[in-house]
């Protein structure tokens, strides 16, 4: 038997996901099983998959040990990992760090074969943790639903903000603020070809998850959805016909910028799946020119308020590609 008293962690959670979480190899329909058998309780008395936890909350599992781990799912010693994250902003809630581009985020996304390949250790979440347990301010041993957590992805060649929460108040409030499009990116990129003044861009989108490719049409198709980038050109390079862009999204889908802007004949500098141009290779470009470069927030959530109206910059030296553009 085991026995959890609830945390603010844990709390705000139904039954069933904090199970899911705090267990390791249990299918639903055993879990399910035992909770109508009451052999996992919560304050003593018959619980149901739906009930929401509240910190104070004693939850009781009576079910096999199996499902808990062992030594050899134990966390692992952060203590050995020196590496320190860029960080560009940080307080008791969120950081926010610039990711490098050849850096990923974490393992195992679908459809992409170079993340499900990968060691947990070389990604950015892992190190972040590391940083933080190093620190003092996570204990894994001390949680048992939740672990720091990335709120949004970028892709492996592609730098930039990437926003982690330390809390799960914290990751609920920038989860629920990015699915209802309060949480402002802006990008850079170089694209070829010169393009000027501002526009904003309506296409559709489809994605092939086996390929992890997309596909951009100008009419909606089956399983398509409509994608929306506005763009504002900053500089031009005459020498190479490249043009800086300024990105932002209005819609926010896999590989928008990349595909938006081949579709429209301005592929990304350095772009290896859509518009291909192997003469990027002799200005030392090999992935996409592209850089989540700044956010802004809009939270009505109270715990994260306090961070509205400011904008948070990656700044101008870490983006690789600005070079070319200065005069």
């Amino acid at each position: 038997m085991r026995s959890f008293t609830i945390n603010q962690n844990d709390a705000g959670q139904r039954l069933d996901k904090f199970i899911s979480k705090s267990t390791q190899g249990m299918p639903k329909s055993l879990m399910y099983k035992f909770i109508r058998t009451k052999r996992i309780k919560v304050n003593g008395g018959r619980a149901h998959e739906n009930d929401m936890l509240s910190a104070g909350d004693l939850v009781e599992m009576y079910i096999p040990d199996e499902f808990f781990g062992d030594a050899a799912n134990a966390a692992p010693d952060y203590s050995k990992v020196k590496t320190v994250p860029d960080i560009i902003y940080e307080d008791e809630n969120i950081l926010l760090c610039n990711k490098k581009p050849g850096i990923l985020v974490h393992t195992g996304d679908e459809g992409d074969k170079n993340r499900a390949d990968a060691d947990e250790r070389e990604t950015l979440i892992y190190a972040l943790t590391a940083y933080l347990v190093n620190k003092g301010e996570y204990q894994p041993e001390n949680e048992a639903s939740f672990a720091p957590a990335l709120c949004n992805r970028i892709d492996r060649n592609t730098g930039g903000i990437v926003i982690l929460a330390k809390n799960a108040a914290a990751l609920r409030a920038v989860n629920e603020a990015i699915r209802e499009n309060r949480v402002h990116k802006k990008y850079f990129c170089a694209v070829h070809g010169k393009l000027a003044g501002e526009k904003t861009l309506r296409a559709f989108h489809r994605k092939d998850y086996k390929t992890n490719t997309v596909r951009i049409t100008a009419d909606q198709k089956p399983g398509s959805k409509e994608i929306i980038t506005k763009y504002k050109a900053l500089a031009y390079n005459r020498d190479h016909d490249l043009t800086l862009l300024e990105i932002s999204l209005i819609t926010g889908r896999t590989h928008q910028i990349r595909a938006h802007m081949e579709f429209i004949g301005h592929p990304l500098l350095g772009e290896g799946k859509y518009g291909v141009n192997r003469d990027d290779r002799k200005l030392g470009y090999t992935a996409q020119a592209l850089y989540s470069y700044a956010v802004e927030f809009e939270f009505t959530e109270p715990e994260l308020t306090y961070l509205n109206g400011k904008v948070y910059k990656v700044p101008d030296k870490c983006v690789r590609f600005m070079e070319l553009f200065k005069k």
